[in-house]
């Protein structure tokens, strides 16, 4: 057999997925809890906090390419990806501890200091994250190797969002006593000490076995051209903007839902920790279902699905707890087999692109994953920061039955329709499971020849 298409061990997936639970005990820190952290406790504006988010994006559009063309140049004893993870994983985890730090300074200080420290840590999540997912492409080419790999990945992923977002506002009003600001630096502290940890263990227990081609020379700007020649690809990189945008303002939303609306800030946490319960039981089926459905079709009905749930979120009553856990269960079931999908599909284009080049640049390809990512994140905070700002939030008072209805909105309708969205250039999307096994056949043929 192809060592390229390796079966691939419990304790390599287990020792991959820790890497993403490590990225998840900041990267959630900071999806579900920064801009509440930087309206009710650093004391900048939503408008200003929402800005930051999106100013960050277009370093993004540099430094995330520029990280794939970087990591597919790098040769060294490690690999070409794993050794970011190795060198990236301590100014990860001391960036996540400052991003949550609230130095005593005016309001122009504050939103420079907010603005710097969260520049620097998406730039440092880029170093270290493009080339843990590219990792996922090269440890073996078996397409359905792959998407198990992944459902491993974000059910280990999935438990790290269980533990930040189960525990961190209950950790930070613990680790404060009272003093909210400080109890956020020591959260981070934890949590950053713990994905340095784990990030070290998933460098040590991981291999990487699909190589580029032995006469591959490098070539840039055929490579950029290449990567915007490739159809799938192009469609994935929006879909995986639109879905970020999506849970970024869903997920930013909720902490205010809950305080304001539901009138509980601490319900949160049960909402989250049942959602993630939901997708960490569901996740599992991914592999199965595109199996038999394929795994363009599985995707595109978890988004109609899902989408929908979302949406019903706006129905329930503040007092009617039941069924907004029900309608939340519902959505995070009907996602949950789409998210390992975009990164198995993800790595299906860069075989697509060799397959169609005779050139390989996982890196690059991974990069539009990354971005997206971020470029979500980025265009959905700055959109939560200023719809709170239309709506006329203000932070520490009961709330005007406008910002109310705003609130809601962002936690159901808005992002529903969004998600709901990607089903379309889903439709286009062309590499099935028969393409699949006809790339994996000759570019197999390719590499033993070669």
């Amino acid at each position: 057999m192809n060592k390229a298409d390796a079966k691939l061990s419990l304790k390599e997936k287990i020792g991959y997925s820790l890497g993403d639970t490590a990225s998840h005990f900041v990267w959630d820190m900071v999806g579900f809890w920064i801009l509440i952290f930087y309206t009710d406790t650093f004391g900048i504006s939503a408008a200003a906090a929402g800005t930051i988010m999106l100013i960050a994006r277009f370093w993004d559009m540099i430094s995330d390419p520029v990280m794939g063309i970087i990591a597919d140049r790098t040769t060294t004893r490690w690999g070409k990806f794993r050794p970011y993870i190795l060198w990236m994983a301590v100014p990860y985890s001391v960036l996540a501890v400052l991003t949550f730090t609230t130095p005593n300074l005016g309001p122009t200080g504050k939103v420079i200091y907010a603005g710097t420290t969260y520049f620097l840590l998406m730039t440092v999540f880029t170093a270290i994250n493009l080339p843990y997912s590219s990792l996922g492409a090269v440890m073996t080419s078996d397409s359905y190797e792959r998407a198990g790999l992944n459902s491993y990945r974000f059910i280990f992923a999935f438990i790290g969002q269980f533990i930040v977002s189960g525990t961190a506002l209950s950790l930070a009003l613990y680790f404060g006593g009272g003093d909210t600001a400080k109890g956020y630096q020591y959260t981070l502290m934890l949590f950053g000490g713990i994905s340095l940890i784990l990030f070290l263990i998933t460098f040590k227990t991981t291999k990487e076995r699909v190589q580029p081609p032995k006469d591959q020379k490098e070539n840039l700007k055929e490579d950029i051209r290449n990567l915007f020649k490739n159809k799938p690809w192009v469609i994935l990189f929006l879909v995986g903007i639109i879905s970020f945008i999506m849970f970024a303002m869903q997920n930013l939303s909720i902490a205010y839902y809950f305080k304001y609306y539901i009138g509980n800030e601490e319900n949160v946490q049960l909402f989250n920790v049942i959602g993630t319960v939901a997708l960490i039981v569901a996740i599992p089926f991914s592999k199965p279902l595109a199996q038999k459905f394929g795994k363009r079709n599985v995707f595109l009905a978890s988004s109609l699905l899902s989408g929908f749930f979302f949406i019903c979120l706006y129905i329930p009553s503040s007092d009617n707890l039941f069924l907004i856990y029900t309608f939340n269960i519902f959505a995070k079931i009907a996602y949950a087999p789409a998210v390992p999908l975009l990164w198995t599909m993800l790595a299906d284009t860069a075989d697509y692109s060799e397959w169609k080049s005779g050139r390989r640049a996982t890196g690059l390809v991974f990069s539009a994953a990354t971005f997206a990512q971020k470029a979500g994140w980025g265009v959905g905070g700055a959109l939560a920061g200023w719809l709170l700002a239309v709506f006329q939030f203000t932070p520490n008072v009961e709330q005007t039955e406008t910002a109310i209805t705003g609130i809601k909105l962002m936690i159901s309708v808005f992002p529903g329709i969004l998600y709901m969205s990607c089903a379309i250039l889903l439709y286009y999307y062309t590499i099935d499971h028969e393409t699949c096994e006809r790339m994996k056949r000759d570019l197999d043929a390719r590499r033993l020849n070669g």
